[in-house]
């Protein structure tokens, strides 16, 4: 089924409507139409026969008729839980029946020594004599795949480490013991993935956050955490959680993630890759603005690699995610109050410490209350080259988001003034957005040149225009940038890149 709300319309001046039907093909008035995109077929998921007159006129996919059909679809599609394959769930349920006897034989605190493949050598004769004592017979197969499940359950996070192995997946959402969804290659889909009963996810919850010396309880049912490779992980519990224990993973590449792999990936043009390396190069401050899962923070890590390696970069999170590519970088991390509500130390409390800890660049994972004001202090007093991401859907919006945020704070000072002090902060604006179709495009460099009355005035380098999407659903545009003389090509010419920024943005 194609995408839904697709939408028509190569190099119209206007933009679609939703739903808007292409001129048939063929017959009376052919002359007046415009013609029809190749490859015109049936609607994908009509299981009536063809007939001769649909073959004379083929259906279009953006008529009337087919939008609302695709909305009737939607609205009666009945959805159905998965479930676990049988030789899986086997497995889970011999588990269950040898795991207390061979927690009997074994030494938590030896145990706790090995790694895993010594854990595994150590286990496989005890395994072999509970399976004899149970009187349950096993070939090769089935008892390496009980070994694992009883490794991953010891030392690991249990039914998550099949997942978390997975290169192809990006993100795990748990929702209670017998829902996961995975996203792979930008779609999410239903995974087999169950546990036991809630006691079991719960556990392995508290596994995950004590690990960085944080704790998930019903006095405390909100944690963020990461897990050793990085992945940012979210858990919250019961009563917020209705359906039981959610845990929400972000997981990263373990290869960095550079600005020509991001090109050559589609996220954006060769252009584009040049002007952000010289905007990462030449200490412009970056704000990099964006939806939830639309890549702010693997952009971010990106930039990063074209900081001088002779810089001290310090970056500053809630949960600490970022994986920077220098030899002097140092992360920082907030911490939560302590059971009494005392103890607390927050991003703005560390982004004022930072400045007295001689940083050339401060670099903040997310901002999202006052703490922007100190980040702007800082940009403007000679910590050139810091960079940010917020939320925000674009780069007018993300202006406006950034107002609004240090309005939320204490700081009594006009909006007039907070409006200055953006326009003189900031650089560049990089907006990135996942489409519908699941792929990550970069689809606005905007420049900050400063204010016009008390609004702040940008110019738009580059912007990806939608075009039309394939029989498939992938969407297709083009990127194109506005041919305008960059404002901040004085910065570039001073650490010699002005040539260069300037034949990437003409």
């Amino acid at each position: 089924m194609t995408a839904f709300g697709r939408r028509s319309g190569i190099g119209q001046g206007t933009r679609p409507a939703f739903g808007v039907a292409k001129p048939l093909k063929g017959g009376a008035g052919a002359k007046d139409q415009q013609a029809p995109a190749p490859g015109s077929a049936p609607v994908p998921g009509n299981d009536a026969p063809s007939s001769p007159a649909a073959e004379k006129a083929p259906s279009n996919p953006n008529s009337r008729e087919d939008a609302m059909s695709r909305l009737a679809d939607r609205a009666n599609a009945v959805h159905e839980n998965q479930e676990q394959d049988s030789f899986e769930a086997s497995i889970h349920k011999i588990k269950e029946q040898v795991l207390p006897r061979l927690l009997e034989r074994v030494d938590p605190e030896a145990a706790a020594t090995l790694t895993k493949d010594e854990l595994s050598e150590e286990f496989r004769p005890i395994i072999v004599e509970v399976l004899a004592e149970l009187k349950i017979t096993f070939n090769r197969r089935e008892q390496f795949a009980l070994e694992k499940v009883l490794i991953d359950e010891l030392l690991g996070f249990g039914p998550l480490e099949e997942l978390l192995n997975d290169p192809d997946v990006s993100d795990i959402m748990v929702n209670g013991p017998n829902q996961t969804y995975i996203e792979k290659k930008g779609k999410l889909q239903l995974a087999g993935t169950k546990f036991r009963d809630e006691q079991h996810l719960f556990q392995i919850a508290q596994r995950i956050v004590n690990q960085v010396g944080r704790r998930v309880d019903q006095t405390t049912p909100l944690a963020d955490a990461r897990l050793k490779d990085g992945s940012r992980v979210n858990v919250i519990v019961p009563p917020l959680s209705l359906r039981g224990t959610a845990i929400s993973i972000r997981k990263f590449s373990e290869k960095p993630i550079t600005i020509d792999m991001l090109r050559d990936f589609g996220s954006m043009s060769d252009k584009m890759a040049t002007a952000l390396k010289i905007a990462g190069a030449c200490r412009m401050n970056v704000v990099i603005s964006g939806g939830t899962g639309s890549g702010k923070t693997t952009m971010l890590s990106a930039l990063s690699k074209m900081i001088d390696p002779g810089e001290r970069v310090l970056t500053i999170e809630d949960a600490a995610e970022l994986r920077l590519q220098q030899p002097h970088w140092l992360p920082l991390e907030t911490r939560p109050p302590n059971l009494e509500g005392q103890g607390a130390i927050t991003i703005g409390d560390l982004v004022k410490n930072a400045l007295r800890m001689r940083p050339d660049r401060i670099i903040l994972g997310e901002i999202r209350g006052a703490e922007c004001f100190d980040l702007l202090a800082a940009m403007n007093t000679g910590h050139d080259g810091s960079m940010c991401t917020l939320h925000a859907n674009s780069p007018r919006e993300c202006l406006g988001r950034m107002e609004n945020m240090i309005l939320m704070g204490d700081i009594k000072i006009p909006k007039e003034a907070i409006s200055r002090q953006i326009a003189e902060s900031v650089d560049i604006i990089v907006q990135v957005k996942r489409l519908r179709d699941g792929s990550r495009r970069t689809t606005n460099i905007t420049e900050v040149i400063g204010m016009e009355g008390d609004v702040i005035v940008t110019q738009e380098l580059f912007k990806f225009e939608y075009l039309d999407e394939t029989d498939d659903g992938k969407i297709v545009g083009e990127f194109r940038a506005s041919g305008l003389r960059p404002y901040t090509l004085e910065k570039a010419r001073q650490f010699g890149f002005d040539q260069a920024y300037l034949e990437a943005c003409l």
